[in-house]
């Protein structure tokens, strides 16, 4: 696997969220985190919220990969389908670019547990 880049080890929100970056290249990126109790909602089950943080820092990741690991762009929006619900043990979130424009990226991304499809997105970053 690819060293992450500078971006993603150095985020204490994502310390925070126990969230790892596993990959971050030529517009792709793979992170990991597990179900923590911090993280849990009133339901027992991961907050979405710490669900969405995972996957708007893999597409970031994915986004910043084109600029050599350096923060090249940010989030403009990101609409999220949460399917089902996170069990107890990890999840992992993939994302790639779909388009890569000078001013503006394309990415989607899907989170999986198990095999199982946890939820996708569809995001546009602006770059700086």
């Amino acid at each position: 696997m690819t060293t992450p880049s500078p971006v993603g080890q150095d985020s204490n929100f994502s310390k925070l969220l126990g969230i790892h970056i596993d990959k971050a290249e030529n517009g792709e990126a793979q992170a990991r985190m597990s179900m923590q109790e911090h993280l849990l909602n009133l339901h027992g089950r991961m907050h979405g919220g710490a669900l969405f943080s995972l996957i708007d820092t893999t597409l970031g990741q994915a986004s910043h990969s084109l600029f050599g690991g350096a923060a090249g762009s940010m989030t403009l929006e990101c609409k999220v389908n949460y399917i089902r619900a996170v069990e107890q043990g990890e999840i992992l979130c993939t994302a790639r670019v779909l388009n890569a424009g000078r001013k503006v990226h394309v990415l989607e991304a899907k989170v999986e547990q198990a095999g199982k499809l946890i939820a996708t997105a569809q995001a546009t970053f602006i770059c700086k």
